[in-house]
Protein backbone atom coordinates (compact mmCIF):
# COMPACT_ATOMS: atom_id res chain seq x y z
CA UNK A 1 0.00 0.00 0.00
CA UNK A 2 2.85 2.60 1.02
CA UNK A 3 4.55 1.12 -1.94
CA UNK A 4 1.71 1.90 -4.49
CA UNK A 5 1.29 5.46 -2.89
CA UNK A 6 4.78 6.53 -3.27
CA UNK A 7 4.93 5.48 -6.54
CA UNK A 8 2.10 7.59 -7.46
CA UNK A 9 3.23 10.54 -5.62
CA UNK A 10 6.85 10.32 -6.80
CA UNK A 11 6.41 12.08 -10.61
CA UNK A 12 4.56 15.03 -9.23
CA UNK A 13 6.71 15.47 -6.30
CA UNK A 14 9.75 15.03 -8.92
CA UNK A 15 8.31 17.07 -11.50
CA UNK A 16 7.62 20.37 -8.34
CA UNK A 17 11.19 19.56 -7.13
CA UNK A 18 12.55 20.45 -10.68
CA UNK A 19 10.06 23.13 -11.17
CA UNK A 20 11.34 25.30 -7.98
CA UNK A 21 15.08 24.50 -9.12
CA UNK A 22 14.29 26.02 -12.39
CA UNK A 23 12.44 28.94 -11.19
CA UNK A 24 15.32 29.61 -8.57
CA UNK A 25 17.47 29.63 -11.68
CA UNK A 26 15.59 31.89 -13.59
CA UNK A 27 15.42 34.36 -10.50
CA UNK A 28 19.39 34.39 -9.95
CA UNK A 29 20.40 34.33 -13.21
CA UNK A 30 17.84 37.76 -14.09
CA UNK A 31 18.58 39.55 -10.66
CA UNK A 32 22.24 38.87 -12.20
CA UNK A 33 22.05 40.15 -15.24
CA UNK A 34 20.52 43.62 -14.42
CA UNK A 35 22.85 43.60 -11.39
CA UNK A 36 25.37 46.79 -11.94
CA UNK A 37 28.97 46.01 -13.29
CA UNK A 38 31.38 46.17 -10.65
CA UNK A 39 34.18 49.08 -11.35
CA UNK A 40 37.30 47.46 -12.00
CA UNK A 41 40.44 48.42 -9.24
CA UNK A 42 42.64 51.10 -10.08
CA UNK A 43 45.63 50.38 -11.91
CA UNK A 44 48.33 50.44 -9.42
CA UNK A 45 51.11 53.34 -9.48
CA UNK A 46 54.78 52.88 -11.10
CA UNK A 47 57.87 54.13 -9.88
CA UNK A 48 58.90 56.19 -12.11
CA UNK A 49 62.59 58.57 -12.78
CA UNK A 50 61.95 62.23 -12.06
CA UNK A 51 63.77 64.69 -14.38
CA UNK A 52 66.05 66.90 -12.48
CA UNK A 53 64.50 65.42 -9.21
CA UNK A 54 61.40 67.12 -9.84
CA UNK A 55 57.74 66.44 -10.05
CA UNK A 56 55.13 68.93 -11.80
CA UNK A 57 51.42 69.73 -11.46
CA UNK A 58 51.21 68.50 -14.73
CA UNK A 59 52.27 64.47 -13.53
CA UNK A 60 49.69 64.64 -10.97
CA UNK A 61 46.40 63.04 -11.22
CA UNK A 62 43.56 64.55 -9.08
CA UNK A 63 39.60 64.13 -8.14
CA UNK A 64 37.96 66.95 -6.78
CA UNK A 65 34.90 66.37 -4.19
CA UNK A 66 32.62 68.77 -2.61
CA UNK A 67 31.44 67.82 0.65
CA UNK A 68 29.32 71.12 1.48
CA UNK A 69 26.81 72.89 0.53
CA UNK A 70 28.36 75.57 -1.79
CA UNK A 71 26.40 74.15 -5.72
CA UNK A 72 29.76 74.14 -8.14
CA UNK A 73 32.65 74.34 -5.47
CA UNK A 74 34.43 71.15 -6.83
CA UNK A 75 34.22 72.38 -10.31
CA UNK A 76 35.67 75.91 -8.74
CA UNK A 77 38.35 74.09 -7.61
CA UNK A 78 38.82 71.95 -10.48
CA UNK A 79 39.35 74.88 -12.98
CA UNK A 80 41.91 76.13 -10.66
CA UNK A 81 43.67 73.28 -10.27
CA UNK A 82 43.44 72.67 -13.95
CA UNK A 83 45.00 75.88 -14.91
CA UNK A 84 48.09 75.23 -12.48
CA UNK A 85 48.46 72.39 -14.88
CA UNK A 86 47.35 69.03 -12.54
CA UNK A 87 44.98 66.28 -14.56
CA UNK A 88 41.75 66.31 -13.24
CA UNK A 89 39.85 63.21 -13.37
CA UNK A 90 36.75 63.97 -11.50
CA UNK A 91 34.84 67.14 -9.85
CA UNK A 92 31.58 65.81 -8.19
CA UNK A 93 30.02 65.36 -4.89
CA UNK A 94 30.88 63.29 -2.05
CA UNK A 95 28.46 61.96 0.79
CA UNK A 96 30.95 61.95 2.94
CA UNK A 97 30.08 65.49 4.99
CA UNK A 98 33.28 68.05 4.99
CA UNK A 99 33.49 71.12 6.97
CA UNK A 100 37.53 72.30 6.10
CA UNK A 101 39.07 70.99 3.01
CA UNK A 102 41.02 67.68 3.62
CA UNK A 103 43.85 66.02 1.40
CA UNK A 104 43.74 62.28 0.40
CA UNK A 105 46.74 60.37 -1.14
CA UNK A 106 48.91 57.03 0.01
CA UNK A 107 50.69 59.21 2.67
CA UNK A 108 51.13 62.48 3.93
CA UNK A 109 54.84 62.78 2.56
CA UNK A 110 54.37 61.53 -0.68
CA UNK A 111 55.35 64.18 -2.91
CA UNK A 112 52.16 64.68 -5.44
CA UNK A 113 50.20 65.10 -1.77
CA UNK A 114 52.84 67.64 -0.89
CA UNK A 115 52.57 69.22 -4.25
CA UNK A 116 48.48 69.06 -4.15
CA UNK A 117 48.34 70.76 -0.28
CA UNK A 118 50.20 73.42 -0.96
CA UNK A 119 47.75 74.63 -2.87
CA UNK A 120 44.97 74.80 -0.20
CA UNK A 121 45.29 76.59 2.72
CA UNK A 122 44.14 75.51 6.00
CA UNK A 123 44.11 71.52 4.42
CA UNK A 124 45.04 68.66 5.95
CA UNK A 125 45.97 65.50 5.65
CA UNK A 126 44.39 61.82 5.28
CA UNK A 127 46.92 58.77 4.81
CA UNK A 128 44.74 55.95 3.02
CA UNK A 129 47.51 54.05 1.22
CA UNK A 130 46.04 54.08 -2.41
CA UNK A 131 48.49 52.28 -4.81
CA UNK A 132 47.42 53.85 -7.82
CA UNK A 133 49.11 57.66 -7.22
CA UNK A 134 46.35 59.98 -7.09
CA UNK A 135 45.44 62.51 -4.91
CA UNK A 136 41.26 63.58 -3.61
CA UNK A 137 40.78 66.73 -2.74
CA UNK A 138 37.38 67.43 -0.62
CA UNK A 139 36.23 70.62 -0.01
CA UNK A 140 33.48 71.88 2.27
CA UNK A 141 31.75 74.76 3.86
CA UNK A 142 34.71 76.14 5.69
CA UNK A 143 36.53 76.25 2.00
CA UNK A 144 40.14 78.06 3.46
CA UNK A 145 40.84 78.70 -0.37
CA UNK A 146 42.80 78.51 -3.08
CA UNK A 147 46.81 79.54 -3.23
CA UNK A 148 47.18 80.91 -6.42
CA UNK A 149 51.45 81.42 -5.65
CA UNK A 150 51.71 77.83 -4.70
CA UNK A 151 54.65 75.89 -6.35
CA UNK A 152 53.60 74.32 -9.90
CA UNK A 153 56.70 71.22 -8.66
CA UNK A 154 58.15 70.02 -5.73
CA UNK A 155 61.39 68.59 -5.26
CA UNK A 156 62.44 65.16 -4.41
CA UNK A 157 64.91 63.52 -3.11
CA UNK A 158 64.92 59.80 -4.41
CA UNK A 159 64.46 61.63 -8.07
CA UNK A 160 61.84 59.02 -8.50
CA UNK A 161 57.64 59.11 -7.86
CA UNK A 162 54.68 56.43 -8.56
CA UNK A 163 52.45 58.07 -11.05
CA UNK A 164 49.59 56.16 -12.51
CA UNK A 165 50.76 54.32 -15.19
CA UNK A 166 49.27 56.59 -17.97
CA UNK A 167 50.92 59.36 -16.70
CA UNK A 168 54.75 60.20 -18.10
CA UNK A 169 57.57 61.52 -15.91
CA UNK A 170 58.38 63.56 -18.98
CA UNK A 171 57.86 67.52 -17.97
CA UNK A 172 55.35 69.57 -19.75
CA UNK A 173 55.57 72.96 -21.13
CA UNK A 174 54.37 74.87 -18.14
Amino acid sequence: MIGRVFRIVRTPLTLLILLGVLCYGAWWGYTNVLAPVPPLPPEPCVEQQLPNSQLRSTQVTVNIYNGGNRRGLAGDVGRALRDKGFRVLKTTNTKEKISSTVIVGANASNPEVVLVKGFFKGATVRADKRKDGTVDVLVGDKYGGFNKKAPKAVTVKSAKACLPPSQSATPAAN
